[in-house]
């Protein structure tokens, strides 16, 4: 039975499109944590209840020992060091793609007066609960 040929054209869209894609996720990929000059910049999320602000970063593989939380002027910072594991200090690395060093990320906050009520690290999220003061 002959073989269909796909027409060359089509081909080298759907190629094309496959590429684009795949870059795409790749940027995606490095983007999930942000560079920056004073450090990387872990995700975050922020909700907002009625009484409370809860913010949570993704810390992967940080102590809660290295985790410093300020507020000031409207914002939320999270300062802290995730240090390199000491098995990769004598290995060869492949691929290293989770970030190491200093991080730092200020979140803005709404409007108010908030008291950071609890604190949690676990499973590599960092859970913070500002209660909100009427």
């Amino acid at each position: 039975m002959p073989r269909l040929a796909m027409p060359r054209n089509a081909y080298d869209i759907l190629w094309a499109e496959a590429v684009s894609t795949l870059a795409r996720i790749d940027r995606l990929h490095r983007d999930f944590f942000h560079p920056d000059p004073a450090g990387w910049e872990p995700p975050v999320d922020v909700l907002e209840t009625r009484d409370e602000l809860i913010i949570i970063a993704a810390l992967p593989g940080v102590h809660a020992s290295e985790v410093e939380i300020a507020m000031h002027d409207g914002s939320l910072a999270i300062v802290g060091v995730r240090r390199l594991p000491a098995c990769l200090q004598r290995a060869r690395v492949h691929r290293l793609e989770l970030p190491h060093g200093r991080f730092e990320r200020r979140v803005p906050i709404p409007p108010g007066r908030y008291e950071l009520t609890r604190r949690d690290l676990e499973d590599g999220l960092l859970m913070l609960t500002l209660r909100r003061h009427v």
